[in-house]
């Protein structure tokens, strides 16, 4: 399980992105494969939009990893 943060209200992060802060891929091009091949879910829903908008409050779920997107305030 991980927790990423992202900062502000109304602030999002792209999926693809997400997943490379995330530590789960190494780039966000690698991001985008593994979003492309159906490989993760976005609240229970497979997502295939490699630059959806997450935003806090989202579970987004690759193989067994759990993150969490949390706001932070600045």
């Amino acid at each position: 399980e991980i927790e990423e943060q992202v900062q502000g209200t109304g602030e999002h992060v792209e999926l693809n992105q997400l997943l490379k802060l995330a530590g789960i891929c190494q780039s966000g091009g690698a991001g985008k494969l593994r979003v492309a091949a159906g490989e993760v879910s976005v609240d229970g829903q497979v997502e295939l939009r490699k630059t959806c908008k997450i935003r806090a409050g989202s579970l987004v779920t690759v193989d067994d990893i759990e993150i969490h997107v949390v706001q932070v305030d600045v």
